[in-house]
């Protein structure tokens, strides 16, 4: 796994020993963070982190500041190592917490501009992520404008966040990225 673009352009990420973590496959973030456009001077929440890909490929495309949320040991030892090894400690926070049980954290942490969200997708199916990030939402994590990715298995319907609005989908294979916008 690599950063695609930016200041880190081709820089090499740890990934986490077993299968505990899914990562986005590199032409998936590329097409994501297409569909995100400019980030320069944003503040990215990047939920269920893993090794923090998504969120770093934000700082290297400009993204001020990120708060990464992760619960995994493994992963958060190769998020750790990769925030070190690319000297990004001072830009970024980390929560070491199931993220459903990071709300309180990452409202003393935020407003964030975007949030970067790529759960197990069982998670989206049953309901839970869309009512967490409608929490997040409704608290003030995300404000109105900001803009929420969110990856899911194409084989679900685009799940409906409460507090958005439905932007655009794009389906690559076995997932799809949906943008939404805090209304």
């Amino acid at each position: 796994m690599r950063v695609i673009s930016g200041e880190f352009r081709g820089r090499k990420l740890a990934t986490p020993r077993g299968d505990e973590t899914r990562p986005t496959a590199d032409r998936v973030k590329e097409a994501m963070f297409s569909m995100l456009g400019p980030l320069e001077g944003t503040r990215v929440l990047d939920l269920f982190a893993g090794s923090g890909a998504l969120g770093i490929e934000a700082l290297s495309r400009g993204a001020s500041h990120a708060v990464f949320v992760e619960q995994s040991r493994p992963a958060l030892g190769a998020l750790g190592e990769n925030l070190k090894l690319l000297g990004l400690e001072s830009r970024t926070s980390i929560l070491g917490v199931a993220v459903a049980r990071s709300t309180a954290r990452v409202l003393a942490l935020g407003p964030f501009d975007v949030a970067l969200v790529d759960p197990p997708y069982a998670e989206v199916a049953d309901g839970s992520v869309p009512a967490l990030l409608g929490t997040l939402i409704e608290r003030g994590a995300l404000p109105p404008g900001a803009i929420l990715l969110l990856e899911h298995a194409t084989r679900d319907p685009v799940p409906v966040i409460p507090g958005t609005e439905p932007d655009r989908s794009r389906k690559y294979g076995t997932t799809t990225v949906s943008i939404y916008i805090v209304a």
